[in-house]
Parts: structure tokens; C-alpha cells; sequence
């Protein structure tokens, strides 16, 4: 048996994941446990987890692997602050205190956060060699050509190649500071969104507007060629010697100063945001068709940071020369921890990649799960009054109803998902046939912008008949054109597009049973599918997690395992009674 831990941290989004002997055992973002959205930190508990998972000590780990080279980092640090000096000074040093701490010291942090007795080789993939494999080997391809685009790894900002059996090769790369991830940031900064978390916003917010700054884009700031690879006109940008994506050159381009958080958002940032995503389409098909060009490869996987943009997955999908796309569900810099341990399995040990009809990531339910046993011990220690369903066709019915009732549950089953989005384990359901449903769970629930728009997931067998798909989408990562956008207004964007979740029975019957449920009793065997948590915190892990969040919304059914909580049955609690719930919990 050979186990391999991987590891991703200090940057963001900092996550661990364990694979044996090929299989992926376990991966989970270190957020998650210390509750602190995109936390970078070493992921001791996400390590726990992962190792507890699999039954194994750390002493039992074969290899443990880093999902990137951080001395080929420390050099692009130095030779770019080296070639913007001085201006570049200020950002060398903010840079500094966490290479000094821990970056420049991997192999010491490493050990030290494994523990001393733990002696096993550490091996350092490269940045998009670890997005690579993570796209690739859990894929259901057996040979497909790769893709991965993100803000920049060590040096290179994407990178294009192939896989085949057990073994990856990447032929191509665009380097640092030419980069669509960062070119999606800085718009994403500009019209006050943070950087590496809001880029999802300015995504949502695009179809608002219209692209009048594309053509400005393309003249000044951004040289798109005929294969994809970009080059970016550094006298409008500050990221490479400030501490700033974007700087007053930019600023007079684009008619303004960038928005500040929270300010009310214009009808100049939404065309902006149209305007930096029909450039980023064009260039992810140019890079698409070249590649395909190059490798004549029938399917694609994709993966890095910009892979989590669905709408130019959708594009590429429906427009490009692929016949199917798998994007790697945890496509960001967590993922990299998968990534790393799968590199390590297949391309350096030669571990064998088994022939499959579908993808190895488990539906991507490979975070902790909790029993109905442990469930039920702590609804009983906290004197919170529920009711248990022995029988699950039964509490799917029951679930339904109160949704058809334009009710909104909170749902949580299994095990957690790994990656950024909800898929059926930790989300929150509700009724998608009344447009004001949409508003109410941003104002209410999510506490959120009221552009946002909201997921929906079906099962996979009636998916064609409520949305423009050609293929699964499991993952919520392609979107599709809605075929009736008034019968379900509340996942359906302003432009009649949908980010689609389909449902298979094998590896969500759960959900699956659910969606049946509810469209037996409504017609309609769609649910709005959004992440369980509210905005500012990740995902829930615990039923505890989940107690909170319940206790402190508007949500009024939370279903944990086969138990359900009615927030009537509580006397519909109050400000008052919630504050008395939630001070059973300690908020740490």
C-alpha cells in the first residue's frame, strides 16, 4: 500500500488531500475546519481529517508532496522586484514576512507541522503540473488534451499539454506577468470585488451590462493572438511592483476611479464586467482551438483559477473543436493538493491509471461525513426538538412538500464536498418557480448582492428538458441556456442562462430522491441549489456549523442526515429565541 499526502497552502485556499495507492481517499480545504474563509494557513486539520479518513498516522504516509516549487517562486519574486526597483520595493516587502516564516523554510514548516517522527520523501511538483494532474488523471478520459489557466503558478500563468494513460505532458506556457487570471483580477479589484474570491461576482454581474470596453481592452491593455496567448501592456498595471492590481493609467482608460467595497454598484461596472468576460471567452476559445489543433484530441479537462469560470467552459463546450470538457471540480489552488499527490502516484512512481466510463472524484464528496447516531447526540445535547425519519422515501416526501410550500431547507448529507461549490451535501434547496424567491435568499439567507444569481441542479435524466445541455454537468461548472426561463425565474439569469448541476442517482441518491419528490408534487424536478453558509463564511462542515447557520437565517427546515428541525416547531424561535440557541454553541 502506498499512501501520498498532498498539500497546498500559504497563498489561499490552503487544503490537504490523501491518495492510496492511486485512489482519492479523502481531500478537504483547511477553511472549513477553522472557519476561516480561503485560509492559507498550513492545513493542519485538513491533514487530521485526511489521515483519520484513511485510519492511518502520519508515520504511516509514504510521500508527502507540495503542489508547487516555492524557491522557482522566491525567484520570480526577487527578479521582478529586481526589475521594477525601486517602485517594486514596496511589494517585495509585504511579501517577505511569510517567505521568511515559511516559504523559503518548506521542508522545516513541512516537517514540523507533520511532526518530527515523520520521515517520509517530500517531493515538489511544479504549480501546473499539480493543476495538470488534478484536471487530468481523475478524469473519465483515457487521453484528452489539457488546459490550465489561473493568476500565476512559479513562473508560468498557463500551460497546455496532454495526457495519456498514466502520464501527463505539457508542451506549452505563458509566463509571468502576461496572464488572463490576473487580467480577470484586476477588473475584478477595479469594480471593488476582492481579489481571488470575488472573481465569481464580476462573472455574475456581467450579463447586466453590455461589452462597450472590449474593443479598448483589446487595443491597450491586452494583445490577444491567434492561439490564445495574451500579452498584457504593463504601463496599466501595479501588480508586479505595487501593492495594487491596477494603477492611474488603467483608471483613465476605463473613465474613472475603481469602486470602492461595498459602494453602490453602476451601469459602468456591470458593462465592465461584460466587457473583461467576452475577452476572457475569446481568448480561452483561441487557446482552445490551438490546442486542439495541436493534439488532436477529441476531449479536454481543464483547471486553475480560471477554470471556475463556467460561462467560458459553456462557450468552449457548445462552440469549440471538443467533444467533451471535465473541469476539475476543486480547479483552484486547493485542488493543487490533489493534483500533487496524483503526480506523484502516476507520473513519478508509474502507478497504474484503471480504464473508466466515468470520473475517479467521487461526485467530489471526499470531506468529513456524520453519522445519523452523532447527529441525533447533538440535536439531544443542545435540547433542540426534531423529528426522525426511519424511512427516507418518507422524509423525501416530507422535505418536498415544505419546499413546494416555498419553504427553503437547509441540507446536509454525507460527506462534504470538495472545492468551491455546494453540490448536494452542505447546500441550501428552495422552490426556483417564483421570482421572488431569488431576492429573499440573498436578503435573508445569503446576505449577499441581489445580482447574484442562483444554481440549479436536476437530475441528469430530465436535464434536456429544462436546459440547453449536451452533455452531464456534475460539477456546476458549464452553463447552459435554460429552455423555459419563466418556469424556473429564480435560477435563471438575466440572460436566460443557468449554472447546471445534473443529479445522478448513484452518487447523490439523496438529492436525487429529493428532486424526484419535489417533482412529482410540482411538475417541475428542479431545486435552486446554493451553498450552505452565508456570505463572509466557507461552507459548513459540522451539524454544529450547520446548527448556527440554520439558527442565525431565515432558512426554515434543516435536514441533517435523516433528521429534520422545523423552525415552527421551535415556536419560530425570534431575535431572542435565536439568541438563546446560539449561545449554546461556542463561537470558536
Amino acid at each position: 500500500m502506498t499512501s501520498i499526502l498532498g498539500i497546498s497552502a500559504f497563498y489561499h485556499d490552503s487544503a490537504a488531500a490523501l491518495v492510496i495507492d492511486g485512489e482519492i481517499v479523502a481531500a478537504a480545504q483547511e477553511e472549513r475546519f477553522t472557519r476561516k474563509k480561503h485560509d492559507a494557513a498550513f492545513p493542519a486539520r485538513a491533514i487530521e481529517y485526511c489521515l483519520r479518513e484513511a485510519g492511518i498516522d502520519a508515520r504511516s504516509v509514504d510521500y508527502v508532496t507540495f503542489y508547487e516549487k516555492p524557491l522557482l517562486k522566491f525567484d520570480r519574486l526577487l527578479e521582478t522586484s529586481l526589475a521594477f526597483a525601486p517602485r517594486g520595493f514596496s511589494s517585495f516587502c509585504a511579501a517577505m514576512p511569510v517567505w521568511l516564516k515559511d516559504k523559503l523554510f518548506l521542508r522545516r514548516t513541512l516537517r514540523r507541522g507533520l511532526g518530527d517522527a515523520v520521515r517520509a520523501p517530500l517531493v515538489f511538483p511544479e504549480h501546473h503540473e499539480s493543476h495538470a494532474a488534478s484536471a487530468f488523471f481523475p478524469s473519465p478520459f483515457d487521453k484528452a488534451a489539457i488546459l490550465t489557466l489561473d493568476g500565476v503558478g512559479e513562473w508560468a500563468t498557463a500551460s497546455s499539454g496532454m495526457g495519456e494513460g498514466n502520464k501527463i505532458r505539457l508542451t506549452h506556457e505563458l509566463a509571468f506577468p502576461h496572464s488572463l487570471g490576473l487580467l480577470y483580477s484586476a477588473f475584478t479589484s477595479y469594480c471593488g470585488f476582492r481579489v481571488n474570491s470575488g472573481e465569481y461576482k464580476l462573472m455574475g454581474l456581467a450579463p447586466y451590462g453590455k461589452p462597450v470596453y472590449a474593443e479598448a481592452i483589446r487595443k491597450h491593455v491586452v494583445t490577444i493572438g491567434p492561439d490564445g496567448a495574451i500579452w498584457l501592456d504593463m504601463d496599466y498595471f501595479n501588480y508586479c511592483q505595487g501593492l495594487t492590481m491596477t494603477n492611474a493609467r488603467f483608471h483613465r482608460l476605463l473613465g474613472g476611479e475603481p469602486r470602492k467595497p461595498e459602494a453602490e454598484i453602476e451601469q459602468r461596472h456591470k458593462d465592465l464586467a461584460a466587457s473583461i468576460q467576452a475577452v476572457t471567452e475569446e481568448v480561452v476559445l483561441r487557446m482552445g482551438r490551438a490546442l486542439h489543433e495541436r493534439t488532436c484530441c477529441r476531449d479536454l479537462v481543464l483547471a486553475g483559477g480560471v477554470a471556475l469560470n463556467c460561462v467560458a467552459n459553456g462557450r468552449l463546450l457548445r462552440e469549440g473543436p471538443f467533444d467533451r470538457i471535465w473541469v476539475q471540480p476543486a480547479a483552484g489552488d486547493a485542488g493543487g493538493a490533489l493534483g500533487a499527490a496524483l503526480f506523484v502516484w502516476h507520473q513519478l512512481l508509474d502507478g497504474p491509471r484503471e480504464h473508466r466510463t466515468g470520473d475517479s472524484q467521487r461526485a467530489s464528496r471526499l470531506g468529513p461525513a456524520y453519522p445519523s447516531s452523532e447527529v441525533r447526540a447533538v440535536l439531544d445535547s443542545q435540547r433542540i426538538p426534531y423529528r426522525h425519519f426511519e424511512d427516507r422515501a418518507a422524509l423525501s416526501a416530507h422535505v418536498a412538500e415544505a419546499l413546494a410550500a416555498g419553504r427553503v431547507a437547509g441540507w446536509f448529507q454525507g460527506r462534504m464536498e470538495f472545492g468551491p461549490r455546494a453540490l448536494g451535501s452542505r447546500s441550501i434547496l428552495a422552490d426556483p418557480r417564483g421570482p421572488a424567491m431569488r431576492e429573499a435568499l440573498n436578503r435573508k439567507i445569503k446576505f449577499r448582492e441581489t445580482f447574484r444569481p442562483f444554481a440549479p441542479c436536476v437530475p441528469v435524466e430530465h436535464a434536456a428538458e429544462w436546459f440547453d445541455l449536451t452533455s452531464a454537468s456534475p460539477y456546476m461548472l458549464i452553463t447552459a441556456l435554460a429552455r423555459n426561463p419563466a418556469a424556473i425565474p429564480a435560477v435563471s439569469h438575466v440572460d436566460g442562462s443557468a449554472r447546471v448541476q445534473t443529479v445522478d442517482r448513484e452518487r447523490h441518491p439523496e438529492l436525487h430522491a429529493l428532486l424526484e419528490a419535489f417533482g412529482e408534487r410540482s411538475g417541475c424536478p428542479v431545486l435552486i441549489n446554493t451553498s450552505f453558509n452565508v456570505r463572509g463564511e466557507p461552507l459548513v462542515c459540522t451539524p454544529e456549523d450547520a446548527l448556527r447557520c440554520f439558527l442565525a437565517t431565515d432558512i426554515d427546515l434543516l435536514v441533517l442526515e435523516d433528521c429534520v428541525i422545523d423552525k415552527r416547531d421551535t415556536g419560530g424561535l425570534g431575535d431572542a429565541g435565536r439568541a438563546v440557541f446560539l449561545s449554546r454553541f461556542d463561537p470558536d
